[in-house]
């Protein structure tokens, strides 16, 4: 069987879905690679690399002689289009927000897996894309912090007086808030941090982080991550967390609920109350954010209270892709061994009585499996057959 190699083409995305590590993975479990040419150039790997772990380069992959297709941003509908039946897919797939590639991909007869669909259980560890991403999304942003801080993070103390160490406050504990913790904390800041979920607690005091203790209901779902909170808890929420955030230097925010938009957790005003030249770095800026008017891929200067100074907001995009040779290497090991898991004898034959294959499939055989998506294509479909009914009647008149 021929796995095929994407080179990606959304602008700033520079990561790719295999390494020439994993392209000699791909290959022991006795598949045929190949890699579109210069698909690995931006995270260090040439394609002589390639040709060395026994990958074919191609200027472009051939889509309907494909049996496997590895990307890292979700296709789109086109690309679906071009595949044919039976082909198996293996990337970010974000089916919340690309419904129509879904239905592409239902309606092509394409076996796709979403690497976002993967459980949070310890077999699957390996495969998951979320985490290992946002392991490097936590190191990234308290670099960005740091670079835009007009001071210190560590104590000095020098012959010429005391520089104290920064304060850090970091907004969610997940796998991404937990490495900028021990990110800010190797660098010498005074960190302290706060998640719904009460698990999270131990979970910073390992990373030498301060948990600060709000006086809220305990959200978490399903396999670890935080539920939404009810607006009123939400307000209360901002209100307890005002004056941490006030003597913060730098507030980084990682919170996040799969599937829906980032909760807002950080008002304007509340960012208005912290000191000049203090900095904000919302993770979660492409999911919406959870700082008040974040824009993704931007820095804006706002105005402190007093209108004396500015504080610095940064709208976070693509921090993984930032550090793309460490992302891919990670990625493309998660991407390796799920298929790893389904190819026996150099087939990819995928078993759906494992609920790791199951629980991250998509699509196939011209079926969405995945029930949340399904539903909201369902729901997308009624709304589209009711407006054109009342445009309909509209025009009957």
């Amino acid at each position: 069987m021929k796995a095929g190699i994407a080179r990606e083409t959304l602008d700033g995305e520079r990561r790719v879905a295999a390494t020439p590590e994993t392209v000699k993975q791909l290959v022991a479990l006795g598949l045929a690679v190949e890699v579109e040419s210069g698909a690995g150039v931006a995270s260090g790997h040439s394609d002589d690399d390639y040709r060395s772990a026994g990958a074919t380069l191609v200027p472009s992959l051939d889509l309907g002689t494909l049996d496997i297709y590895c990307h890292v941003r979700p296709l789109d509908p086109a690309t679906a289009g071009g595949l044919r039946r039976g082909t198996v897919t293996v990337g970010l797939g974000s089916p919340s927000s690309e419904l129509p590639t879904v239905r592409a991909l239902a309606a092509g007869g394409i076996t796709s897996f979403a690497l976002e669909l993967v459980p949070r259980i310890s077999r699957a560890q390996s495969m998951d894309a979320l985490t290992s991403q946002a392991l490097v999304a936590g190191y990234r942003c308290v670099l960005e912090a740091a670079m835009r801080l007009p001071r210190f993070f560590p104590l000095y103390m020098t012959a010429a007086g005391t520089i104290p160490p920064a304060r850090v406050l970091v907004l969610g504990a997940g796998v991404a808030g937990l490495q900028a913790i021990g990110t800010a904390k190797r660098l010498g800041a005074r960190v302290s941090a706060n998640d719904i979920r009460p698990a999270s607690a131990d979970e910073v005091a390992s990373m030498g982080g301060t948990f600060i203790k709000l006086d809220l209901e305990t959200a978490e779902a399903s396999g670890g991550y935080a539920r939404e909170l009810s607006a009123d808890r939400g307000a209360l929420q901002r209100a307890l967390l005002t004056p941490h955030i006030a003597q913060a230097d730098v507030l980084i925010t990682t919170a996040a609920v799969p599937g829906r938009r980032a909760p807002m957790l950080v008002s304007r005003d509340m960012v208005q109350g912290m000191r000049a030249g203090s900095v904000v770095v919302d993770l979660a800026a492409e999911s919406g954010g959870n700082v008040e008017g974040v824009i993704p891929g931007q820095d804006l200067h706002i105005p402190t209270a007093d209108g004396q100074g500015t504080i610095t907001l940064v709208g976070l995009k693509d921090p993984a892709s930032a550090m793309p040779a460490d992302a891919s290497r990670l990625y493309a090991k998660n991407v390796a061994n799920l298929i790893a898991l389904m190819t026996k004898d150099g087939v990819v034959a995928p078993d759906f009585s494992d609920e790791v294959v199951a629980g991250t499939c998509l699509t196939h055989d011209g079926v969405i499996r995945h029930a949340p998506t399904a539903e909201a294509l369902a729901a997308l479909a009624g709304e589209t057959a009711a407006e054109a009914s009342t445009h309909g009647t509209e025009g009957a008149h």
